[in-house]
Formats: structure tokens, sequence, C-alpha cells
């Protein structure tokens, strides 16, 4: 084969080449006479299209391989990543469920401690029975003599710690109702001092009972009837609550008269007191409904003219119940109710809180009312935790809002 070339060995495979062709020149030189020759060009041209498949292919594995590196250091940072805030979103839920604890524990607490609180007196108000009152309405304008200022030693204690303001007291000296009402709204920033300070203050008032009674006149509007008034006026709500604190204060002023002198709660004023509160009742008919949260404070101060004056015992206990369950949540629903004589009713109440989702209010009451052997607080609490909790799970961005809103309720 005389177009041979001869080839230097650059590596493996040109070796073998070298050495094949060396091979074919001996096997020529031999059989020159053959007639069936192979060229070397046809050999070498296989070989080398063979080590450029070899070659295409070992490139496509590298670069496959290099992907596939890639691919998993991807998955790597990803699986580490997700890691990452499944561990932040445990620990958040941890943090949540330790607050919902936190927060049940501090309700508990305050309930206690409300229950521990409970004086003789208020326990003596639930305990006497209501004076029977006619139905008939007398004169609100009809005099009053002047009451004895007996009062028990926990009057006198108090004045010397607790100093009324003299707006507080000119008002109650001169009977001025509407100054009076006027002055407790238009200063809501003391009202923790206001109970106490009014009720040194009443005192000063010739005719006490009257003076209350004058203050409760404005409590409906005469145009409330009309669509243009709207019940949840800051003005109207800022004067309702003033009128529940001054019956708050004679309830606590009474409580604390000489328990021989029933001047203050003879017949008339019972009568009178009655009068008010069958002008407020049918107001409050759509109790249950719902709108009835409208009506929290305006059922409170009914309740609180009942227990006031002691004229619970003229009313429907069904209806007043109604009242006490859209009053449940205040810290201070316990005790009214205990004082206008419903302790009897109160099973029913708590099963009623309890499946309306309402479990610290419940408990506040059994606490209260010291029926924890029949209704066990602390699988309550499991339960309000876990409705919190699977609550919280389901609001996402907005479960903190919502336990909060919660815990303000408790």
């Amino acid at each position: 084969m005389d177009g041979i070339e001869q080839h230097e060995p650059n590596d493996s495979a040109s070796s073998l080449i070298d050495q094949l062709y060396k091979a074919v020149h001996e096997l020529e030189a031999f059989n020159g006479a053959s007639e069936s020759k192979v060229h070397w060009t046809e050999i070498e041209q296989y070989f080398c299209n063979l080590k450029v498949t070899l070659k295409k292919k070992s490139e496509d594995l590298e670069a496959k391989e290099k992907e596939y590196e890639v691919k998993e250091a991807k998955t790597i940072a990803l699986i580490v990543e997700k890691e990452t805030i499944v561990a932040t979103k445990e620990q958040d839920y941890l943090d949540h469920v330790q607050e919902l604890k936190n927060a049940a524990v501090a309700s508990i607490a305050e309930a206690r401690a409300s229950f521990q609180s409970t004086t003789a007196d208020s326990l003596d108000a639930g305990e006497n029975g209501d004076t029977k009152v006619s139905s008939s309405v007398g004169d609100r304008n009809s005099p009053e003599k002047d009451f004895p200022r007996k009062t028990n030693e926990n009057t006198e204690n108090m004045a010397a710690d607790v100093k009324p303001r003299p707006e507080l007291t000119h008002f109650c000296e001169q009977m001025d109702a509407e100054g009076l009402l006027n002055f407790i709204t238009e200063n809501q920033n003391f009202i923790n001092e206001a109970c106490r300070e009014l009720l040194l203050a009443l005192e000063s008032a010739s005719r006490p009972t009257h003076l209350v009674f004058s203050s409760l006149e404005g409590f409906y509007p005469p145009d409330e009837t009309t669509p243009t008034v709207d019940k949840m006026d800051a003005a109207l709500q800022g004067m309702r609550k003033s009128c529940v604190l001054l019956l708050e204060a004679m309830a606590s002023f009474l409580a604390r008269i000489d328990p021989g002198d029933t001047h203050l709660l003879n017949p008339e004023i019972k009568q009178l007191a009655k009068a008010i509160a069958d002008e407020w009742k049918p107001k409050l008919s759509n109790v249950g409904s719902v709108a009835a949260d409208d009506n929290s404070l305006e059922a409170e101060a009914f309740l609180q003219l009942l227990a006031t004056f002691k004229i619970a015992s003229e009313f429907d206990e069904e209806h007043l119940c109604k009242l006490v369950f859209v009053v449940a949540h205040l810290r201070q629903a316990p005790e009214l109710c205990r004082s206008i004589g419903l302790a009897l009713k109160m099973p029913g109440l708590f099963e009623l809180l309890i499946n309306s989702g309402r479990k610290v209010d419940a408990i506040r009451f059994i606490h209260t009312f010291q029926l924890s052997e029949r209704f066990p607080p602390v699988p309550l609490l499991k339960m309000f935790l876990k409705d919190l909790l699977r609550n919280s799970q389901g609001k996402g961005g907005n479960s903190r809002a919502a336990y909060g809103s919660q815990v303000n309720c408790a």
C-alpha cells in the first residue's frame, strides 16, 4: 500500500493504530498478490469515527453529571430553606400557645380574685328577699324625709381615705341631677374612683334616691324610636355609662346604711324604681336577636336598677336570664346576677355560655357561685385553648388579633 502515511503515536489509540499499521504492512508484504486488499485509510477512518463517537458520549456524560450536581445543590438548598421555615413556624405556634395559656391563667386568677373579694354586704344583698311592690306608679316628685346619716364603720373608714370631688358634693347638695350626670360623663378619666366618691357624695343629698331617679330620666331620649337616633352614639353611650355608675354607687350607698333603717327602700321608693323599670323593659324586647349586642349597656342598666332597689322579684326570671346572658362578659356580671336572686337559674346559664363558646365567661360565673364540682373549670379551659389555637391556625395573619379580642373579652 504505497499511499500509506507514517504517523507518530500521540496516545494509546494512536499507538494501537500504528501497531496495526505495521501489522498490515507486513501482511501486505506476504500477500502482495492477494486480490482482497484492505486499504489502510478505511481502517484508520473507522477508528477515527469510533474515537469521535466515544469522545462525544463522554462529553455528554460529563455534561449530564454537571447538570445533576447543579440540581442536587439546588435541591439541598431548598430543603434547608424549608426546614428553616418549618422550624420558625413551629416556634411561632409554640410561643402562641404559651401566650394563650398565660392569658387563660390570668383570667382564672382574675376570676378567683374577684370571687375572694366578695363582701358580706353583697352576699346579704343576694339572700334577702325582695319586697313586693304594687305595679301602680306613685308620684315621683313626692317629698322624701331626710334620711338618717347613720352609716356603718366602713363608710367612716372610706371617708378617711377617699375625698369626693367638690363638684360631686356640690351637685348632690343642690340635688342637681343634670349637672351631676354631665360632670360624670365629661370626666370619664376618673371612672375607677367615681363609684367610691359618689358613694360619699350621695350623703350630701337630701333625697339621694330621687336624685338618682332624676338622673335616669334621659336614659332613653324621647325621640330614640326614630331612625335618626343612633343607639351607639358616643354621647348617648357615655351618658348611659354614667347612669350605670350612679346606680352602682347607690347600691353601695344603700348597702352601707344602718340595716335597721328601711326608709330609703320603702314601698314608695320601690314603686318609683319599678315604674322606671316598666318603662325600660319594652325597649329591651329584642334581646337575644342578632342585634342584641347593641343592648349590652341597656341590659346592664336595667339589671342594676333591679338589683339596687331590690325589685327583681317583680319581673320574669326567664327574661332576666336573657339579659344576664347579654352582659355575661362584664366582670361584675356574676355579682349582679347574684344580687337579683338568680342563683337557681345559673346551671342553665352556664350551659348556654359553654355551648355558645363563651367558656371564660362561664368559668367566672362558676367560681362566683361555687359550682366547680358540677362544672369543672379545667376541661373548659382546655377546650378554650383548643378553640383559640384552631381559630388562630385558620385565620392566619389575623390570629393574634383574634386572640387579643378574646382575651380582652375574658
